[in-house]
């Protein structure tokens, strides 16, 4: 195996462990005087236009997207392809991309903090990027669940990266059950019943994402050059 050919598949991992850590820029949110709630705001009002730390977030969140799409595309050009890993790191590259488009695409203003910005989002005043961050924003969350359900079961299925077979699926049915109050937090608050503690969801939501990402970094950084050599089956 050529020097180079080891690198390129070094960059996977590195990537992937680098977009973890900046998709969890939003905890600065403790030590940094946000005028936020974070028991009930989005995430994503942290980069809402109007705040004051908006360009911060929106930059992490950009460098977010595109070193996990990058680092999801190094994995699918250099590390042994199988179905449910391909599928796996399609996603991934999804998420990233999505997430990246996210970025720029930010709210105008942040809805569960400010009455008069949720009266003119349920009136139709805000601009479109307001619907257009919610469909990038669920496009990312879509990624990112189909990944970890696909990558985790590539691990158990294939016999790769040990300790993510052991892990994810702790990891993913608490995603699944963060997605659930997150999603249940946005209805309550859409029809005007409160925010059900929406903050709190999401951030569990985007956390368990982020050590999801971390963790396989790791695991895919431990199993050397590629993952061929850990056996499995098709």
């Amino acid at each position: 195996m050529s020097v180079q050919t080891s690198k390129s598949r070094r960059a996977a991992p590195v990537l992937l462990l680098l977009g973890a850590v900046a998709y969890t820029a939003w905890v600065l949110e403790v030590v940094l005087s946000t005028g936020l709630d974070p028991v009930r705001t989005y995430v994503s009002e942290l980069a809402a236009a109007d705040q004051p730390l908006g360009g911060l977030f929106r930059a992490t969140d950009l460098a977010a997207g595109v070193l996990v799409l990058a680092g999801a595309v190094a994995a699918l050009l250099t590390l042994e392809r199988r179905p449910w890993a391909t599928a796996g790191w399609a996603a991934l590259a999804l998420f990233g991309g999505a997430t990246a488009v996210d970025s720029r695409l930010p709210l105008s203003c942040a809805p569960t903090s400010d009455p008069e910005c949720a009266a003119r989002e349920t009136a139709g005043l805000v601009p479109a990027t307001h619907t257009a961050h919610a469909i990038s924003s669920s496009l990312a969350m879509v990624g990112a669940l189909a990944g970890l359900v696909l990558l985790t079961v590539a691990a158990r299925r294939y016999g790769w990266w040990p300790p993510l077979g052991r892990i994810a699926p702790w990891l993913t049915a608490a995603e699944l059950a963060a997605t659930v109050w997150t999603l249940s937090s946005i209805a309550a608050f859409t029809e005007g019943h409160g925010t059900w503690a929406l903050g709190v969801g999401q951030r569990l939501q985007v956390l368990l994402v982020a050590l999801y990402v971390g963790l396989l970094a790791w695991c895919v950084g431990r199993a050397g050059t590629t993952t061929g050599r850990e056996g499995g089956t098709a």
